[in-house]
């Protein structure tokens, strides 16, 4: 038997208050295919997808999804399932998904899906027992099958960050995509392999502890760089003789 989502108290944020304001450029554009967008308009839609399920931090051409490109231009499938496909996408759980804790992971898909940040604690409790009780699949399908979802953004609206820019105010709300991808418990796993060492980022091969011995690790000792270049000119030189006398063996000057 399936748990069902705790509830949770919701505190004021700017999307749940009631905008009068005329439409201006620093509002956010609404990307739907209720008109019947042209080829151009199709194609804005999806990059618009990309920037909003992977922020701008991962718009990577190896991220892209072509297949469901290819199934939202043919409308074999609505916005909705689109974004669906985007969010349960290898990438995105490489990505997104392993590098985080449920609760950051949650925090994370909240603002992507739902276009605002969590309420409270309770919230991201809430939506992390859903995660580790239904899996990510469930998880997704819980967000998108959601009353707030359907009713902002129903199947054929690109969810967006809503109400962050308010004109009664000074200063609005802070864009999402301020959110590192993980968090420092992630950091702190790659600094102690090494990730982030001179070492590791001039040969991306090797981690800091990869080395048996220290004289393995760069910059290497100078005698070891006078060696390696005398057996390379060495052997070049050796390789160019052979070649000489081989020349002149078949022209008959020499015998071999």
């Amino acid at each position: 038997m399936a748990i069902p989502l705790l509830s949770y108290p919701p505190s004021s944020q700017n999307q749940r208050v009631a905008g009068y304001e005329v439409s201006g450029d620093e509002q956010p554009r609404n990307y739907t295919t209720a008109h019947l967008p042209s080829e151009v308009e199709i194609n804005e839609l999806i990059r618009s997808a990309y920037r909003q399920i992977f922020n701008e931090q991962q718009l990577l051409s190896s991220n892209r999804q072509v297949f469901l490109e290819s199934q939202l231009r043919n409308r074999q499938i609505t916005v909705k399932g689109f974004i669906r496909g985007l969010l349960l996408s290898e990438t995105f759980r490489r990505r997104n998904y392993e590098p985080n804790s449920n609760y950051r992971f949650v925090q994370m898909c909240v603002q992507r899906v739902l276009g605002r940040d969590i309420y409270n604690e309770r919230e991201k409790l809430a939506w992390s027992i859903v995660l580790a009780t239904k899996g990510l699949e469930g998880f997704v399908d819980a967000l998108l099958g959601s009353e707030e979802y359907v009713n902002n953004f129903g199947d054929d609206r690109i969810p967006y960050q809503r109400r962050r820019i308010l004109p009664q105010r000074g200063q609005g709300d802070l864009p999402f995509a301020r959110m590192p991808r993980y968090g420092a418990d992630y950091r702190a796993k790659l600094e102690e392999i090494g990730y982030f060492s001179h070492e590791f980022k001039q040969y991306p091969w090797m981690s800091a502890r990869g080395y048996r011995w220290s004289w393995q690790r760069p910059p290497y000792p100078k005698a070891y760089a006078i060696i390696a270049q005398t057996i390379l000119y060495g052997g070049l030189a050796v390789i160019g003789l052979g070649a000489i006398a081989v020349a002149l063996a078949a022209w008959g000057l020499i015998s071999l």
